[in-house]
């Protein structure tokens, strides 16, 4: 693969378009061999529990308390399982992410950075591209192809998906793209349309994440264009796309006067001087985000600064407009102040340092699953640095430690679930994919 590498820009960030520390040791991987151990002369990041407290009512970041009725299924417990990995699938060229579809085929589809989606069927890789449009993208560092999401319902013959890319300009685009009629393996580049542009001031924290909520809008993270420390401050104004997280309804019929509607419950529609696309705000690089299948909460992996990377949840239902904080704190710190006003920001359900050789968060997901019932309830998150897999508590308390799950070797760039609820990852050196697993000890 090439050795261009990551998007996430946590660190100093001291100038636009500075690569965060993964990038040499990409560079290195690439020029030995893909695969070997990134996290090689890093103390291991020694294993927290869980918070143990919890609340009666829902919780300042809207979490809900743990389910303590009789009956209710035991919670996950993360000092009680052993996680490993199993790997699915080699061959893919800088890999960022992986999704299914829904549509029950079981094919997982793998965003290559350069502008590819690759499929992956019963663990084989097909040879030929499912969409390439590299000749579009710019790539790499913290450019590409990003994001994809799958609508509801999804039709496997004839239907729409959405991906996020950055242009040659080296701008962000949202675009819906339609499967070949003919062949359900293979959508039609030719009939991508673009529906929104959003220009890039800086090359880092173009964030990238897609999702359909269960509302069934389609969610668009975006960070707050780059640099370091946001010297534009996108993170906390309303009058930009930069440093929010987006909903918009995709839901319009052919020839409709504009490719996307403005949901009529968004935070900011009755203001002109307000984007109506923002439905959350204050954050600095939401690389990956993802909604609990079965539940339907929000769960952001924010990318930090110089020192502390974040989780942040928001319970299903809870109103527009939440602000997470940045550029005011970074996790639950002020940044760059000794003192800083916290009303009204929500704070993160859990945050750790850099001190164990960690600096890019990457969101995951829920499980959900059959396989590793250990895991069921769990939410399973990665950082890209060291390839450490940490968890939390689901259905726990507003703020908790995350516990180490596993020390891996992999550079973690994302993590996806199958049609079969199942949990996979992406390794950007390698290019190989992986399943999560676990087991009860």
């Amino acid at each position: 693969m090439g050795a261009q590498g990551t998007r996430r820009s946590s660190g100093s960030d001291q100038a636009a378009g500075r690569l965060m520390p993964l990038v040499a040791v990409v560079l290195l991987a690439a020029s030995l061999t893909l695969g070997c151990d990134v996290n090689t002369g890093s103390p291991a990041p020694p294993t927290a529990e869980p918070s143990t407290s919890s609340t009666s009512s829902p919780d300042a970041s809207g979490g809900v308390p743990p389910d303590s009725s009789p009956g209710a299924e035991p919670a996950f417990d993360p000092a009680r399982v052993t996680v490993a990995l199993g790997r699915i699938a080699g061959g893919l060229n800088q890999p960022v992410g992986v999704t299914g579809s829904g549509d029950g085929s079981g094919r997982l589809f793998v965003l290559e950075q350069p502008g590819r989606i690759r499929i992956v069927r019963d663990g084989r890789l097909v040879e030929r591209p499912f969409l390439d449009i590299s000749r579009l993208v710019s790539c790499c560092n913290e450019r590409g192809l990003l994001g994809i999401a799958f609508p509801p319902h999804f039709e496997p013959a004839s239907g729409t998906f959405f991906i996020d890319y950055t242009d040659v300009n080296g701008d962000t685009v949202i675009a819906a793209v339609t499967v070949d009629g003919a062949d359900q393996d293979l959508a039609d580049a030719g009939s991508l349309r673009a529906l929104l542009h959003i220009d890039q001031p800086y090359a880092n924290h173009n964030g990238g994440g897609l999702a359909f909520g269960p509302d069934g809008d389609l969610y668009i993270g975006m960070g707050d264009g780059g640099s370091g420390g946001d010297p534009h401050g996108n993170g906390q104004r309303l009058d930009t796309l930069l440093g929010k997280l987006l909903r918009i309804d995709v839901a319009v019929e052919a020839g409709a006067e504009r490719p996307y509607k403005i949901p009529t419950d968004n935070p900011f529609t009755a203001d002109p001087s307000r984007r109506p696309e923002i439905w959350a705000y204050g954050l600095r690089n939401p690389w990956r985000f993802s909604f609990d299948r079965e539940t339907g909460d929000l769960w952001i992996g924010d990318v930090g600064q110089n020192r502390y990377e974040e989780i942040d949840r928001l319970a299903v239902g809870t109103l527009g407009g939440a602000n997470f904080g940045w550029n005011i704190m970074e996790g639950a710190h002020c940044f760059n102040r000794d003192d800083c006003t916290r009303t009204n920001l929500v704070p993160p359900i859990a945050e750790y340092d850099h001190s164990a050789g960690d600096c890019a968060v990457v969101g995951g997901y829920v499980y959900r699953g059959s396989a590793f019932p250990a895991l069921v309830g769990g939410y399973v998150f990665g950082d890209e640095c060291s390839g450490t897999l940490r968890g939390l508590v689901a259905a726990g308390p507003a703020q908790q430690k995350p516990a180490v799950l596993l020390e891996s070797d992999r550079v973690i760039s994302s993590f996806g679930e199958g049609d079969d609820e199942e949990l996979y990852l992406t390794d950007l050196a390698s290019g190989e994919l992986y399943q999560v697993t676990a087991a009860a000890r």
